[in-house]
């Protein structure tokens, strides 16, 4: 699906259309053109777009890629984009991706993502209703577009770290195997975010140090604002990376705590009736002529025997604090 919005500055109007609107556009020598592709880019698309706008063919592929890696490059008159957005329905940290391209020149931009894009959808609907206008450049465009694209991730984030937070506390006092799952799964999740994070930030950086058309030096300031953006939720997915890899160290740390107690407890049962269960074998042996056997209180100095071993055995233990 190919969405259009046409800016004519002369009169300051934004005309919402379709692909008929390129042919307005070319007639035109100041209308800037937004021209949003939603859905496959096919290859007679690709060529319409290089023929049309000079785009750059292995530009195009990348484009049309759904799993090309964050990137910025220069064109002489047009800067390619590609950053990884949020699907529209993603919520929370179990999250699906999607590639979001941009072609940005001094008189359109091109976007291309293969589903739907909540990020596009708020631009364009911010850019209608007149709080933001082409006016103030494709650059500042491209610019809101990102930013709506981190902060989407950064809701995710901060959801999250209630969550770990929440989390800690049941570890602490629970060992719960489906709590150990979900924080792995937590983990795994944030490997993910974390590597386009920083793909994310060393764009960004690149945009900020070196010129790039037409990202001038008039949107500095927006420019530092999307770079602080990425810097923070790429901290914040290596702290909460972090601190899932403290909490499986220390689910796996408490669990082996409490096993060891475990296993104190019945190492010490064990160590005091070893040798009453040695005295009981001996004088359950089958033999007529043990001589204890006809002793007249041979029964209760056994007895005596046994729980003093008992009682000493505890002593020790008690004075060691084994117990």
């Amino acid at each position: 699906m190919i969405t259009t919005l046409l800016y004519n500055p002369k009169d300051d109007t934004l005309v919402k259309g379709g692909e008929s609107a390129i042919a307005t556009w070319q007639q035109s020598e100041d209308s800037i053109l937004w021209l949003n592709i939603e859905g496959e880019l096919t290859a007679s698309l690709q060529q319409q777009l290089q023929q049309t706008f000079g785009l750059h063919p292995l530009a195009l592929q990348d484009a049309s890629r759904d799993r090309h890696p964050p990137k910025i490059e220069d064109f002489n008159d047009h800067t390619f984009i590609i950053l990884r957005g949020l699907s529209a329905d993603s919520e929370s940290i179990d999250c699906n991706n999607i590639l979001l391209a941009m072609f940005v020149s001094e008189r359109f931009i091109i976007t291309r993502h293969l589903d739907r894009s909540l990020s596009i959808e708020r631009t364009m609907t911010a850019l209608e209703s007149g709080s933001l206008s082409l006016s103030a450049g494709t650059g500042a465009i491209a610019l809101k577009i990102s930013r709506f694209v981190i902060k989407r991730y950064h809701k995710i984030l901060f959801d999250l770290e209630v969550r770990l937070e929440e989390l800690e506390s049941v570890m602490l006092t629970t060992a719960d195997d489906k709590v150990l799952a979900e924080v792995v799964l937590y983990k795994t999740d944030l490997t993910r975010l974390r590597r386009n994070f920083h793909y994310h930030v060393e764009l960004f950086n690149t945009l900020r140090d070196e010129q790039f058309a037409p990202f001038d030096s008039r949107l500095a300031h927006e420019i530092n604002d999307v770079c602080e953006h990425q810097h923070r939720a790429a901290s914040l997915a290596d702290l909460f990376y972090q601190v899932s890899s403290d909490l499986i160290d220390g689910y796996i740390s408490i669990s082996a705590h409490r096993l060891n107690n475990i296993m104190k407890v019945l190492t010490i049962i064990t160590a005091i009736f070893v040798p009453l269960t040695f005295i009981a074998g001996i004088y359950g042996m089958n033999f007529e002529y043990i001589p204890e056997l006809k002793h007249h209180n041979g029964y209760f100095i056994v007895w005596g025997v046994m729980l003093t071993i008992t009682a000493v055995l505890i002593w020790l233990f008690r004075k060691r604090k084994w117990i």
